[in-house]
């Protein structure tokens, strides 16, 4: 019975690690997900729920959807997601609760969101802002923007590493955490 790996077996695997999605996660685990400022809009005491679509609501809806690794990139479970956006004028709720709402992650690390795409206001680019937190850790604070969006490039917030990932018919980001 052979032992080991050939030098063959080792480059052919090699060549197909870019291939392999699993793989590639286990590659970026590491490198946690970039903190970003809450902005002046944050509100304590979101109501859980996994739509932030209101009766009312007019502008182009939209699905988030995610899952939330550790490090190790093993999915971290329970992880609470609290997410706050713009309407579709711009304007955030200061007083009830539109557009904003908690839930956790899964047993897989998964979420999903429906809302809609909040829009561009002065000096600021199209961004969804959201704190998650494993059980027992510190809070990640960051915000999540639109792949392509024109007000990108005037945004001095932006950053590309914080774009989500656009699939059919809907928006995918991935948060790595200490969890």
């Amino acid at each position: 019975m052979r032992q080991g790996v050939t030098r063959r077996e080792l480059l052919a695997a090699g060549l197909a690690l870019p291939f392999s999605g699993v793989a590639y996660a286990q590659l970026t685990c590491g490198e946690l997900t970039a903190p970003q400022t809450e902005g002046p809009f944050f509100k304590t005491q979101s109501p859980r729920r996994v739509s932030l679509l209101e009766k009312d609501s007019v502008g182009e809806r939209m699905i988030l959807a995610g899952v939330v690794l550790s490090r190790a990139c093993k999915p971290a479970a329970n992880v609470l997601l609290d997410f706050w956006h713009s309407d579709d004028m711009g304007e955030y709720d200061n007083d009830g609760f539109r557009y904003r709402g908690h839930q956790f992650s899964d047993a897989e690390g998964r979420f999903r969101l429906e809302t809609i795409v909040p829009a561009r206001y002065p000096g600021r680019t199209r961004h969804l802002h959201v704190k998650v937190q494993a059980p027992q850790k510190r809070v990640l604070t960051t915000q999540i923007y639109f792949p392509g969006d024109p007000g990108n490039a005037r945004d001095p917030l932006y950053r590309a590493a914080l774009a989500m990932r656009k699939t059919a018919g809907e928006g995918r980001f991935d948060f790595v955490i200490d969890a």
